[in-house]
């Protein structure tokens, strides 16, 4: 190392001196010295390499400082901040899985926070002060909303589905239509869940037509059960026809044959009355004669992730038994989100009211029209850059739910003149609360639809900055 590139290193100060420094005490109090100490030690190291890399023909050490200081500050900003924190759906994408889907009820966050606060009567029974089981609670509420002799819960519904297929039908035989052999996110797909699980897999039908003669030249003395697929995620339309669920319970008793239900999504209410087609509702599966009912709990009903599993009570005790329900089974957290929005569904006026997921479905054209108008006024004050307009649109349930069928909206549609659309929406994800936008024709679309309090004010300041840092 040359003498001039020895004095510039002399320059970067030390990680004990900067420790020292008054802005960084109240952090190493706070955090831990050790940690404000690799923060600075990392940045110190990049400053040099970057020093080293491209000597300048001069520079103060208090401009040295400064760099590493800058740094150390946004590496603990990175350990500190949490990860998973509020961000903004603007995407008008109702259930959107990358943004935890469902937006819990305001009953669920005051159970949660509840519970969390000390020790939590999770698995005990008040009276005999013994082990009692932790979904006693969630049973007796789903009983009551569908009519299902028994019910528990498991971590999602793809875990619902291998549990119950593993209990009822391992080493033997299950018919499903080709037409239902789903994938769902992340390239799961229902064979490979099947193979899992232990059950055979016995296609019938074609993709687009099965009958119920498929299934019944289908039997054999291996055969099990019949299983159907609700399509949540895809729609087959056009020259197609399945097999209806009361026909298939027809069948599946005649042969002895155990019916099992997996409704996806899942629904407690009629989604037709928000001008959707009609979906199968869990109610509606065990009314029918399903033996054994599978969905997801996040979905279409509001709550947390989780898998429901409703029917039979022989069924529903041998699945609690069987090894891998202690794999896939719940903590405190989930079933308090459960139990609560559950309990709004106990009267469908009120679930109606306080479920974001079904306030955001129920939302009016005039209402979301008028927002946005707001909205887009609210942007043209406070920046320049930019065309800003409001427009018709669409809106969507999202994750699996409602497949191709959209919920008309107005959207705030932001042109910027001196930078890119995916420019912006970037700005706009890395903002301090991060906003996720659509983007068409270059343009940053905002739907209203999926806006909670307090959003508005988030993405007007968002929009602003974003567009600043081209003004």
């Amino acid at each position: 190392m040359d003498t001039q590139t020895q004095q510039l290193m002399r320059k970067v100060p030390s990680v004990d001196a900067l420790l020292r420094a008054p802005e960084l005490e109240p952090l190493a109090a706070e955090y831990g010295r050790g940690l404000v100490a690799d923060s600075i030690r990392a940045a110190a190291e990049e400053v040099r390499q970057h020093l080293l890399a491209e000597p300048p023909a001069e520079i103060e050490e208090e401009t040295i400082r400064e760099r590493i200081m800058k740094g150390a500050k946004q590496r603990l900003d990175a350990v500190i901040k949490p990860h998973y924190r509020r961000a903004v759906n603007a995407a008008g994408i109702i259930l959107h899985t990358g943004l935890g889907r469902a937006v819990l009820p305001a009953k669920a966050l005051e159970q949660i926070q509840a519970t969390l606060r000390g020790y939590s009567l999770l698995q005990v029974d008040r009276a005999t002060g013994k082990r009692s089981r932790r979904d006693e609670r969630i049973e007796w509420l789903l009983q009551q909303l569908t009519g299902a002799e028994a019910a528990t819960v498991v971590n999602n519904n793809a875990a619902a589905t291998a549990i119950v297929l593993n209990t009822v039908a391992k080493g033997k035989e299950v018919i499903v239509s080709r037409g239902q052999l789903v994938e769902i996110g992340g390239s799961f797909r229902l064979p490979d869940v099947m193979a899992f699980s232990g059950a055979r897999l016995v296609e019938v039908g074609t993709t687009n037509k099965t009958h119920a003669r498929d299934y019944e030249n289908a039997i054999t003395e291996n055969t099990t059960a019949i299983l159907r697929v609700h399509p949540s995620n895809y729609k087959i339309e056009g020259f197609s026809s399945e097999v209806p669920l009361d026909a298939l319970v027809e069948i599946a008793q005649k042969h002895h044959l155990v019916m099992i239900d997996d409704v996806g999504a899942g629904a407690l209410v009629d989604f037709s009355q928000f001008g959707f087609e009609p979906e199968p509702t869990l109610p509606d599966s065990i009314h029918q004669g399903a033996d054994i009912v599978t969905s997801s709990a996040d979905k279409l009903i509001g709550a947390s992730q989780g898998g429901i599993i409703l029917g039979r009570k022989t069924l529903i005790d041998a699945v609690r038994k069987n090894q891998f329900a202690r794999i896939v089974r719940v903590g405190k957290l989930t079933l308090a989100t459960l139990e609560a929005t559950l309990k709004l569904f106990l009267d469908e006026s009120v679930a109606l009211r306080e479920v974001p997921t079904l306030q955001m479905l129920r939302r009016s054209a005039e209402e979301i029209r008028r927002r946005a108008e707001k909205l887009a006024a609210e942007i043209r004050d406070r920046s320049s850059g930019a065309k800003v307009t409001t427009e018709s649109g669409f809106s969507q349930m999202g994750s699996g739910s409602l497949p191709t069928q959209n919920l008309a909206t107005t959207l705030v549609a932001i042109a910027p003149a001196a930078m890119s659309a995916d420019s912006l929406a970037r700005h706009l994800r890395l903002h301090e609360t991060p906003v996720f936008a659509r983007i068409q024709n270059d343009r940053v679309l905002i739907d209203p639809r999926t806006l909670q309090d307090g959003d508005d004010a988030i993405i007007v300041e968002a929009v602003a900055a974003a567009l600043a840092t081209n003004e």
